[in-house]
């Protein structure tokens, strides 16, 4: 399941959850949280669904389908973060996965008001894995983030807000090798690879964090999750898709190879 917002242009949200489910082989649900007006340019406006429109959306599926696993996208206000928070507690979502969003590709704020303390407060602390970004790792933590080894810091800053594991996404830091850092009952494991020199990769963010919600929901262990969620999100990259006129978004039209081997 996926408790995330709308965009418009498709590249994001819950249109790159679901076509990460789908292309990962689970079905997929939803509660929408906000319908963005957005294309390759930016965003052009937010239009957040009521709390208790989402709580229905959640009460909804999770009475009625079996869900191995959720993850939370765009939430943008505290009170949605609250009533999302409540509800994942009630129903006791062991495999919780949030994407901490914040800020669009283009620079557009996607969080208002409270919602920084309500994500730090309410929702982490039922995370299984939380995937910021770097500047999202830094609004979390206060560190500022230059090398692997700040990283490092940052994962433990945040897993002591009550996560049990961070994966801190290295695409921001300028160095010609991509580096992610996953922190796991007190371990380090370190994904590396060459970086793809593309601008286009709109919703890389969604689609990592939807491919580790697959994965988990399929029963993968944890480490392999990431893993394969990493390359998933790699492959997504190498076949992006431009098109509009601004930044062009991961593609979901590719072979995995261990689809194949499973």
């Amino acid at each position: 399941m996926t408790i995330a917002g709308s965009d418009s242009g498709g590249g994001a949200g819950i249109e790159a959850d679901l076509a990460t489910f789908l292309h990962l082989h689970v079905f997929g649900t939803v509660a929408i949280t906000a319908v963005t007006a957005q294309n390759s340019r930016g965003v052009h406006g937010v239009f957040d669904i009521p709390p208790d429109g989402v709580r229905a959306q959640i009460d909804a599926v999770l009475k009625d389908f079996s869900v191995g696993a959720v993850k939370t996208g765009m939430l943008s206000r505290e009170e949605t973060i609250s009533e999302v928070a409540k509800a994942l507690s009630e129903y006791n979502c062991k495999k919780l996965v949030v994407d901490p969003v914040m800020v669009a590709q283009s620079g557009d704020s996607l969080i208002f008001g409270d919602a920084v303390k309500a994500l730090e407060e309410k929702l982490l602390p039922l995370a299984f894995i939380v995937t910021p970004n770097i500047p999202e790792a830094q609004i979390l933590t206060g560190i500022t983030i230059k090398s692997s080894e700040d990283m490092k810091k940052a994962a433990k800053a945040i897993s002591k807000l009550g996560p049990q594991s961070v994966l801190v996404k290295g695409g921001h830091l300028e160095e010609k090798q991509l580096v992610d850092l996953f922190y796991y009952e007190g371990e380090f494991y370190t994904f590396t690879h060459e970086k793809i020199d593309t601008l286009d990769h709109h919703g890389t963010g969604c689609t990592l964090s939807a491919a580790i919600t697959a994965e988990l929901a399929a029963n993968t262990e944890t480490v392999e999750a990431v893993k394969r969620a990493i390359d998933y999100t790699r492959l997504g990259i190498e076949h992006r898709f431009k098109g509009g006129k601004g930044y062009g978004c991961v593609g979901h039209i590719f072979d995995i190879d261990w689809l194949r081997e499973d």
